[in-house]
């Protein structure tokens, strides 16, 4: 049996105004045909995808899946998120050497250092 990760679906109560943040601060595409839920992914063929879905309630509590990033640049990756709307969130980290953000609904998600070469 083999499985392939398709997407990961985020909780959102404005769907389309969530996922043109993400698609904004990740630079991927919109595949949703109109009057569907927003599906983002790198490129058209390629996975795996964000995909949003609308619910009732907003967020309450930290998440228990969220995603990171690695960027070439941490600081200027965490100035450009900030500049669209990301916020730091405190979720017990300390001075880890990952920077916590939220995205405009709330959900957390974490901009990693570079990876060390040598």
């Amino acid at each position: 049996m083999a499985l392939e990760w398709e997407q990961v679906v985020v909780d959102a109560l404005d769907p389309d105004a969530l996922a043109a943040w993400w698609r904004e601060a990740l630079g991927w595409v919109d595949i949703s045909e109109p009057g569907d839920e927003p599906e983002l992914r790198p490129t058209p063929d390629s996975l795996p995808g964000l995909l949003f879905v609308r619910v009732p309630e907003p967020k309450t509590v930290k998440d228990r899946l969220h995603l990171d990033f690695r960027p070439d640049d941490q600081a200027a990756e965490v100035v450009r998120l900030e500049a669209l709307g990301a916020v730091r969130v405190d979720v017990g980290q300390s001075d880890a050497s990952w920077v916590v953000l939220a995205d405009p609904e709330g959900n957390e998600f974490c901009v990693l250092g570079s990876r060390r070469t040598s």
